[in-house]
């Protein structure tokens, strides 16, 4: 399906019909990649609804680079858009940093929280400040070849920086500068943490900490199972679900 929200054609899928359930895919994801998902959780009498964000999929891009509060403004105009009164919200990675995000500004939307592995720590560390710094200086040398191949081979080849084009870029620098770990004891929404066991992009520990600052939440852990668990373990997510 299409709309348009905030003068953007945004794509999005539904499964089945009942209470709204809306999932937000992470960094460099789409909705097809939450089908499976989507599909089961259908048959539970759940409306799921699943979008893709502005930039992912085949969504327009943003016209400005947003920031993650932008992204939650865009929740909340879609919601609206869809005349959803009331949500579950699913969010995975960078989608599950927003959805900490959303349910900060519009919490009565919002019945249950679900965050999967959600990308909440953002701290600075050495090979951030590098990538800030060669980021602005490869803007005004790109035009030297041997600078672009040194640029990606030694600073970004392992980053998602290197995937993404045009504003995207600057929207990721955006994205990886927003810490939420001073936001997270202040949701009160009802919330459940699922993480995989052996996440090594957001390590286990980092639930952990999550559980113990959102207040009366609770931590699943899927044994043995890595960070995209939407398309390795689909079924035992939807359990915990």
């Amino acid at each position: 399906m299409r709309c348009s929200v905030r003068s953007l054609n945004i794509n999005y899928k539904v499964f089945g019909e009942g209470r709204p359930f809306l999932i937000l895919h992470g960094w460099g994801s789409k909705s097809d990649n939450w089908q499976k998902v989507g599909e089961l959780l259908s048959t539970r009498g759940k409306r799921v609804i699943i979008p893709d964000l502005p930039g992912f999929g085949t969504s327009d891009k943003p016209k400005t680079a947003w920031s993650l509060d932008d992204y939650c403004d865009f929740i909340e105009e879609f919601i609206r858009n869809l005349n959803l009164e009331k949500i579950s919200l699913l969010g995975h990675s960078f989608g599950g940093s927003l959805s900490i995000k959303c349910s900060l500004k519009f919490p009565g939307k919002i019945e249950k929280l679900l965050l999967v592995s959600p990308a909440c720590f953002r701290r600075k560390s050495i090979k951030k400040i590098i990538l800030f710094v060669i980021a602005k200086i490869f803007k005004i040398f790109s035009y030297l070849p041997f600078l672009r191949k040194a640029f990606y081979k030694f600073i970004v080849r392992n980053s998602d920086y290197s995937y993404v084009q045009g504003i995207m870029k600057d929207i990721y620098l955006k994205i990886i500068k927003t810490d939420l770990s001073g936001l997270l004891e202040k949701v009160n929404v009802p919330t459940v943490i699922i993480w995989g066991e052996k996440d090594n992009i957001t390590p286990l520990r980092q639930g952990k900490i999550i559980n113990q600052k959102i207040k009366n939440s609770q931590l699943k852990i899927i044994p043995e199972a890595g960070h995209n668990l939407n398309l390795k373990n689909p079924e035992e997510l939807v359990k915990l679900v």
